[in-house]
């Protein structure tokens, strides 16, 4: 039976996001993934980027559902001639950097940060995850289903698990990547907090850090699936992270999403620092020349730190593209961060007479032992590291349930012609100064006189339209963020 990938993505409901797919377990039959596997190496075979008989990697997070999900990956490996190296679970970036290193595919099964009942595949190629170009290819390829391996559900008629004993290769090769760029004992005398939940890498930052002599203490290991988005922090992780720093001491504590490509930092009081700074705190202490990051960042990057500062539209295959045209036109260090604290390496980094390769995908470790060097370096808590940064502070979240349409509806009248409507503008947000300019990148992101910014733009991914806010104070970051989605909301009602 062939079947056309679009199509299988109407009809399962399981969608492309940043660099794969996400949808719900019950949906992520083993049909829908031994698909969407065989269209991502049919891709990857058409362009010669592998040929039958080269390996693939496979990893996978803490999820349920994942083991099930790397067999059926697995099994589209072997069905085209390719031979699946199971690499265990462990970091999406430790997935991605053995495939770099050994010029292989590789494909990590990972929903992220979303809830449990959700699952997700990440493809990367030999050089790094795939970009837009690559995942316009997929959703084009026609895949051939072979019906005797699927019953009526969509599930496996035979429930062989075809892995082999999962290769400890991946695992080591990352953390020698950290082991062997940092200096000996460069962490001692800090105690640091390891808030463990369900990160895929819980176990691997604590003996990393242990390793470069930090006193490690471990916390909230969670057997069950825990949803923890470094973008929007539950209440829970808030009150616990200030509980945890009062009760031991810490210097600070740190954390990953679900599949350790996204760091949770916080400082020795236990309040979380934002993504967006700890990646700006990264390339400050990685020496790094040029910055790549969305339009969405916290505008402290353009205060002289780097040579050039890049921005582009949010998401990591747009900041791993940007990364790739910086560094063809320059022998500068180029690196890129995203809002979610991610942090990718395009260039070599030399530091200390070691030298780190590059790593053109999210990762969560390098952020966090940079952000404590940094503050150790400076001899300052992680508190007043973030502290000496622009007193420039940002907030974001979303209307849920916002149409498509009217977001683009909306967009479309505060922007008609490519001319901002001010006057509208005064209409909807009557609390904000004159506009100062005007930024189209990814959906439109005004700055007023007063130095003060509204982004709006749809998600990419959900029926939701997110806003970004960024102010001289905190509070005030968060109250306008809150302001201009009641605005919208008003508006949408009447509309």
């Amino acid at each position: 039976m062939k079947i056309h990938i679009e199509q299988l993505m109407s009809d399962s409901g399981v969608k492309f996001g940043t660099s794969g797919t996400r949808g719900l377990v019950t949906d992520m039959t083993d049909r829908v993934c031994f698909a969407y596997t065989a269209a991502f190496l049919q891709h990857l075979i058409a362009g010669k980027q592998i040929q039958k008989g080269d390996r693939v990697g496979i990893g996978g997070d803490l999820r349920q559902s994942t083991p099930r999900i790397m067999n059926a990956v697995a099994t589209a490996c072997q069905h085209y001639g390719l031979q699946p190296v199971n690499l265990g679970f462990i970091p999406s970036p430790a997935v991605a950097l053995y495939g770099i290193q050994y010029k292989m595919a590789s494909i990590m099964v990972t929903g992220s940060h979303i809830p449990d009942d959700r699952n997700g595949m990440k493809f990367n190629l030999p050089i790094g995850e795939i970009l837009q170009a690559d995942e316009q290819a997929i959703k084009q390829q026609f895949v051939d289903l072979p019906d005797e391996l699927f019953n009526n559900d969509g599930q496996f008629v035979k429930q062989d698990n075809i892995l082999a004993k999962p290769s400890l290769l991946a695992e080591t090769l990352y953390i020698e990547r950290f082991s062997e760029f940092f200096p000996e004992n460069c962490l001692s005398g800090m105690t640091i907090g390891i808030y463990q939940h369900s990160a895929v890498a819980r176990d691997l930052l604590q003996q990393i850090l242990s390793s470069l002599g930090a006193n490690t203490i471990c916390l909230g290991r969670s057997e069950q699936f825990v949803s923890v988005d470094t973008e929007a922090i539950r209440p829970e992780d808030v009150k616990l992270a200030q509980q945890w720093a009062a009760e031991n001491k810490l210097d600070a504590i740190v954390s990953t999403d679900g599949d350790s490509d996204r760091p949770l930092l916080s400082d020795e009081n236990g309040r979380w620092l934002r993504g967006d700074i700890v990646g700006l705190l990264t390339a400050i202490y990685l020496a790094a020349d040029i910055v790549v990051t969305p339009v969405s960042s916290n505008s402290s990057v353009n205060a002289d730190f780097f040579e050039q500062v890049i921005r582009t539209r949010i998401g990591s295959p747009y900041v791993i593209s940007a990364m790739q045209n910086a560094a063809s036109d320059s022998e500068k260090s180029v690196v890129g961060y995203e809002a979610n604290g991610g942090f990718l390496q395009q260039s070599v980094i030399a530091l200390a007479g070691n030298t780190l390769s590059p790593l053109p995908t999210r990762d969560a470790v390098i952020v966090i032992l940079s952000v404590l060097l940094l503050a150790k370096q400076r001899q300052q808590t992680v508190s007043e590291l973030n502290s000496s940064m622009p007193a420039i502070y940002t907030s974001s979240d979303r209307l849920k349930n916002f149409a498509l349409e009217k977001s683009r509806l909306l967009l479309e009248i505060l922007l008609p012609d490519n001319h901002l409507n001010r006057e509208l503008v005064k209409q909807l947000f009557p609390f904000m100064d004159e506009v100062n300019a005007v930024d189209t990148t990814d959906g439109i992101r005004m700055s007023f006189a007063d130095d003060e910014i509204i982004h709006i733009r749809p998600s990419g991914n959900a029926p939701e339209l997110r806003c970004y806010t960024e102010a001289s104070d905190e509070h005030r970051a968060v109250t306008l963020n809150q302001q201009v989605l009641d605005a919208i909301q008003c508006w949408a009602n009447s509309a």
